[in-house]
């Protein structure tokens, strides 16, 4: 990853034919690459995951059902039950390990599924915020702009990275303006200056690595 740059964190992790593959991004943030036809084998986790899937689709086996994952979705791995992840068309995927103390919007709930930018809506003239999770090392929030607004230049407090889920939107870094669409990532540095300006409809999940 490239500070200060429009990127794809899926495309910079395209899978290998035939194999999984998996690195870390930050403290307890990993990538996860899956060909085609692949599969991880049940493990049990003794602390709730997230699972974001940034490219495919794959299926979560737990409890004896297969839930699906496509683009764009979040998965709430239970903690204590035995899970597995396969995939017949690929997948890139985030998981994020909760730490013991953290705090999650009840809207979200273990085992099940979350479209994000089904989320929360765009309001006419407005800018809304949801905050999702949150623990000693992370926080994730989702944001929706309606078309001409935006926010002026500030600092992050931390490192940060830009999911764009929805729309179009212009990010002014550092003095340098660029535009960021569905599906493109960009991240931030500590103390980085920044504005967001949405061009259509926006929306967007931030990921504050403390």
């Amino acid at each position: 990853m490239v500070e200060g740059k429009i990127f794809s964190l899926a495309e910079d992790n395209a899978w290998i034919d035939k194999c999984t593959m998996s690195g870390k991004l930050f403290n307890d943030i990993i990538v996860f690459s899956l060909a085609p036809n692949t599969r991880i084998s049940p493990e049990t986790y003794f602390q709730e995951k997230i699972w974001l899937v940034l490219k495919g689709e794959a299926s979560a086996g737990v409890r004896n059902k297969e839930i699906k994952i496509r683009t764009g979705e979040l998965f709430i791995v239970e903690k204590d039950a035995p899970v597995s992840i396969e995939t017949n068309t690929g997948a890139v995927y985030l998981e994020m390990e909760m730490k013991e103390e953290y705090r999650m919007n009840d809207i979200l709930k273990a085992g099940e599924v979350f479209a994000l930018k089904d989320l929360l809506p765009v309001q006419p003239g407005k800018i809304v915020n949801m905050d999702l999770v949150s623990d000693e090392a992370m926080h994730m929030a989702l944001m929706s702009f309606d078309a001409g607004t935006g926010l002026s230049e500030h600092a992050a407090p931390a490192q940060a990275v830009v999911f764009a889920l929805e729309g179009e939107a212009v990010i002014t870094y550092e003095g340098v303006a660029h535009t960021i669409k569905a599906g493109e990532n960009f991240v931030f540095a500590k103390n980085g200056k920044h504005a967001v300006e949405a061009k259509t409809p926006f929306k967007m999940a931030l990921l504050l690595i403390k």
